[in-house]
Parts: C-alpha cells; sequence; structure tokens
C-alpha cells in the first residue's frame, strides 16, 4: 500500500474523530440563532381557515411565542398539547403564534379540528417567513419580547417546564 495514501488517511480519520468528540457534549437545541436579540423578522401570513391575513406586528406591546411547525413532523404532534394547553393558562398576557409551512392547508385545518387549537396559526405557503427566521427544521420556537426583540429560540418539541422558562425572559 502507498505510504502518501496510508497518512492523508490517516489524517482524514483522525480530523474526523476529532470533530466528533469535540462535538458530542453539545446539545443542539442550545444553538443560538443570529436573530437573537433583533427584532424579529415582520410578515403577514393567511390564517388557517380564512382569508384574514395576520401580521406579526399586531402583537406588539405583549410577549410572542412564534411557533414554526408541520403536520407531518412527529415531534410537532407531541409539542401541540404543550402549545395549546399554556396559551390558553396564560391568557392575554402572551401571543401565540403558530406558523406551519411544508404543508397542506387541508391537512393543517384536520390537525387543529381534531387536537384542538386556542391561537392563531398562519400559513407560510412559499417558507419566506421560515427562510427569514433560519428554520432548519420543525418545531422550532422563538420568544419575542413586547418590543418584538427575539429574546430566545428553541430547536425541538418544548416541555411546559421549558416554555414556561422562556416565556418568563421574554417578559422581562
Amino acid at each position: 500500500m502507498n505510504r502518501t495514501v496510508l497518512l492523508v488517511g490517516a489524517i482524514i480519520a483522525a480530523a474526523l474523530v476529532g470533530v466528533l468528540y469535540f462535538a458530542l457534549g453539545k446539545d443542539p437545541q442550545a444553538i443560538d440563532s443570529p436573530l437573537v436579540g433583533r427584532i424579529a423578522p415582520d410578515f403577514a401570513l393567511k390564517a388557517v381557515g380564512s382569508n384574514e391575513s395576520i401580521d406579526l406586528s399586531r402583537y406588539r406591546g405583549k410577549p410572542v411565542v412564534l411557533n414554526f411547525w408541520a403536520t407531518w413532523c412527529r415531534p410537532c404532534w407531541d409539542e401541540h398539547p404543550v402549545l395549546t394547553q399554556n396559551a390558553q393558562a396564560m391568557g392575554d398576557r402572551v401571543q401565540f403564534v403558530g406558523v406551519v409551512f411544508q404543508d397542506d392547508e387541508k391537512k393543517i385545518t384536520d390537525f387543529l379540528r381534531e387536537r384542538g387549537w386556542t391561537y392563531p396559526t398562519l400559513v407560510d405557503d412559499r417558507g419566506k417567513t421560515a427562510i427569514a427566521y433560519g428554520v432548519g427544521g420543525v418545531p422550532e420556537t422563538f420568544f419575542l419580547d413586547k418590543h418584538g426583540t427575539i429574546v430566545a429560540k428553541y430547536t425541538g418539541p418544548l416541555s411546559t417546564e421549558l416554555l414556561q422558562g422562556y416565556v418568563q425572559k421574554a417578559m422581562r
């Protein structure tokens, strides 16, 4: 076997082992968005089940929980009851908004009829809003303060404890 090939292979393998070693201890949900600390990108999207267009800026003045999800996403199914129960419990103090992308409106409507919903759910037909927020997958949730500044982002399904902790951060 050629020594050069063996040496190059050993260097590449060592580099991969090093990357894996340093990455294994990191929590992928803890990756910060470059949008944290900035005003949330504004958008106007159509509400599910109506032709009403809802603009995010409508909710300035109170914290917002902005959740990106899809009906084909199993973790989103698991997270949905947590979001609806907390939205109901928090009432008018916090505005929850769901944004569904890469999905069919009939499937969204069926999902919401079957599982219930207590806050506006909007359709991001072309995925432009998800792109503006840098959404890499669903579920992803952004927490905005009353001024519209993103104070935190969470990737993955939220538990009640996590959700309430992030909402407290948005209420400061």
